[in-house]
Formats: C-alpha cells, structure tokens, sequence
C-alpha cells in the first residue's frame, strides 16, 4: 500500500527578530550576517508559548486539507528537540490538544533531520499496518522552540535559529505514487557537533553547568558544513536509487534550511538547478525539525506541486543524522 502527503500545514509565531535585532546582542555587524548565513529574520515565540502549540496550529491546518481524516487517523509522531518537557512525550500533549484521545502518539528526536526519520517511521508503520487498527492515516509533525536555547551573546548560532511548526497528513494513495523511499543515516561518533550538554542525565543544569552555559545550543560550525556537503549527495543518491529516479528527473529539491549559504553549497554540491529548490531559511531562518515541513508548505502556496511530480525532501541534523525521502505528488 503506497502512502502520500495528502495534506499540509505549517506556522511560524509572529515576533520577527531582525538582523538588527540579533546585531545588537551580538555586536556583529548586520551585514556579517548577511554575508556568512543570508538570513534576513527569523521567528520567535510569544512569551507562555510551548512547542506543542507550535505543533497544534501545523496540525489542523495539516488536518484540514481532507476533512474528517481525524476518523482515520492511526498515529501521530512530532518531531524535536525542544520537547514541551522531558516527559511525557509532546506527541501525547499534542493529542489531547486535538482532541484524540487512544491514537497512538510518541516523540522522535534526530534534531534537524527529525522530521525525515518521522516521516520514514509513519511510511514504514502505515504500510505494514502497524498504526492504530482500520486507521490508515498519520499525522506527522515537526516543531521546534530553538529561541529558548539560544546564547543570544553568540553570533555564530543565534543568527540562524527560529521557531516553528509543519505538518503532513499521510495517506493511502495509488501504487507508483507518494512515498518512493527514502535513506536514513547516523554518525555518533560526531554528537559532539550539534549538542545541548546539560539538562539529560550526564550532566545536570546545576549553577556551574549554567555559569558555563551549558544548557545552551553549541555547533561547531565549519565541521558540520563539512559532514552535511558529504553526507547529502550520498543519502539522495540512495534513496533515489531505492525510488528508481535518476536525480536530474526531480522536479523539486526540499532541503533542510540550515542557513541560505549552506542550502547554496549543498546544490552546488549535488549539481542541480537553484530554480529547483526553494528557499524559506531569509525569512524563518532554521527552524530544525519544522524546517522541511515548512518549506515544502511555502513552495506549496507559492507554486502548487502538480500530480506525478518528483520531490526529493533530504537534510542533516545533530547527532550527526542525515535522511532523504522520494516522494510522487499525488
């Protein structure tokens, strides 16, 4: 049974953090950050904001595209890193928000790629009827609140981060469409890349680990342009081989925003055309798990995908992980 995107949503909360703005906390200057990230603005929460009421405005927009699919919804996964709280699962939050009580619900974390690793476990459950039985719906859902852990003294990370949400609704649909397949990679041995150091059970968010700030966001820049430009080429072209698509019949490119020069780099890297991939990171900036769903929403609005077009959805987050997905628009 092949499975689709038959619905979307997405949402970005409404305070606009400039460049000014980040310029002033930093003490860089604006066009530094223009030059180094091509970010314009980014989204932050209002204050009293979690990320599950990100998610739940993503959600129903989402839902809404097929109405009534709420009686055939089997699951719901959301996607973060940034999780209402350490327990219980914003997964189960986000349920009882929409009202759905007894459909099976539950958090996966990959950071930036969070979104293609739920997405890939929704394809696989529905497919091999694991979801919530006679149900042949999921609902997946990528969120994120990376304001809240952000060093707003350091240029090289709150430049890029903002908040938001994106949904898909997925679906039966007929075979040779929707979900063509799709690759999923991790490397462990490079968690040290993209991490928030305190908070889990190594290293408590005491007074020192505070006075340290190390229950706030660190990346190592250069060595993540450097794995992300050597794992994406390798992900798509699997998961392109596995679909049975040669990459220069993709119509579309929907790639994780991390920042505009490195969405730049990554299509250099894979040789296919600028017109074929969207950008969202000038205006949203990373939104990590929401990046993907949310772009694929905007190109949506901006130019509708026509039935039979080919998108290849890929990027990589902490951890470090990468994915790719194929998908026929149906």
């Amino acid at each position: 049974m092949a499975m689709g995107l038959l619905g979307l949503g997405g949402h970005v909360p409404p305070v606009v953090i400039n460049n000014a703005q980040v310029a002033e906390w930093t003490g860089v200057d604006e066009n530094w950050i223009v030059e180094r990230t091509g970010i314009l603005e980014r989204r932050y929460r209002e204050p009293g904001t979690t990320t599950s009421d990100l998610a739940l405005h993503a959600a129903r927009e989402a839902l809404a595209a097929r109405p009534g699919s709420e009686n055939r919804l089997g699951l719901i996964i959301v996607a973060t890193s940034t999780p209402d709280q350490p327990q219980p699962a914003t997964g189960v939050v986000l349920q009882n928000k929409l009202g759905l009580s007894d459909i099976p619900a539950f958090d996966v974390n990959a950071v930036c790629s969070g979104f293609l690793y739920a997405l890939a476990v929704a394809d696989s459950m529905l497919s091999a009827r694991l979801a919530r039985q006679g149900s042949d719906y999921a609902l997946v859902v990528g969120t994120d609140i990376y304001s809240s852990l952000m060093n707003r003294t350091d240029r090289r990370t709150v430049s890029l981060f903002g908040d938001g949400a994106g949904a898909v609704l997925l679906g039966p649909v007929p075979e040779g469409y929707g979900v063509l397949g799709w690759r999923l990679a991790a490397h462990g041995e490079y968690r040290d890349l993209v991490e928030v150091p305190a908070g889990g059970t190594r290293t408590e968010v005491d007074a020192r680990a505070r006075e340290a700030g190390e229950h706030l966001f660190r990346m190592k820049g250069r060595e993540v342009r450097d794995y992300a430009l050597g794992i994406l080429p390798k992900v798509v072209g699997e998961a392109l081989d596995q679909s049975g698509i040669r990459l220069e019949d993709v119509d579309r490119f929907i790639l994780h925003q991390a920042n505009t020069r490195l969405v730049e780099a990554c299509i250099q890297e894979l040789g296919v055309d600028p017109d074929r991939v969207p950008l969202t990171a000038p205006h949203f900036g990373n939104t990590a798990a929401a990046s993907i769903p949310l772009t694929l929403r905007a190109e949506h609005e901006r130019r509708p995908f026509r039935r039979g077009e080919r998108l290849v959805l890929a990027g990589v987050g902490g951890g470090m992980t990468a994915g790719a997905v194929v998908v026929r628009w149906y």
